[in-house]
């Protein structure tokens, strides 16, 4: 992953936790009743509303999101900040594909969607860096050149 490819999945995966944490941190019975839009009730389909444990969600997502600007300042965090992410990611979309019955189809597919893609953005964030300038050819910060 190039230099660049890295920031851009950093500053992904931080609005996702930072939209995530603090609407569950802030406005837990929101969350619970409208996660991830007013049309689609992701959470509240799965049980009843404890605040408690919104709560502990949101919280949990703004620990991530901390590492993750932690990880934007400091490039040399993005490959603990990918493994953090897959800790949290790969359990959360193993147990929501083997709930999927719960869902009517269009939310099942988004959800997957959804679901796989944090799960694939923090395994790129695995990839050193180096990786990539061995398979380019140029530094991570270096153009393609263009052939005419």
């Amino acid at each position: 992953m190039s230099v660049r490819g890295q920031r851009i999945t950093l500053g992904v995966l931080l609005l996702v936790a930072l939209v995530t944490g603090l609407w569950a941190l802030l406005a837990s019975r929101s969350f619970y009743h409208s996660f991830p839009t007013s049309s689609m009730h992701w959470v509240a389909t799965d049980g009843p509303y404890n605040r408690h444990l919104i709560s502990d969600v949101g919280s949990m997502y703004l620990a991530l999101g901390a590492l993750t600007a932690a990880a934007l300042a400091r490039p040399a965090l993005a490959r603990l900040a990918g493994v953090v992410w897959l800790v949290f990611s790969v359990p959360h979309w193993i147990y929501h594909s083997a709930h999927l019955d719960i869902y009517g189809t269009r939310d099942q597919v988004l959800n997957e969607v959804a679901l796989v893609a944090v799960v694939l953005l923090a395994a790129l964030l695995c990839v050193p860096v180096n990786r990539w300038i061995a398979a380019t050819g140029r530094g991570p910060d270096e153009k393609a050149e263009v052939r005419r």
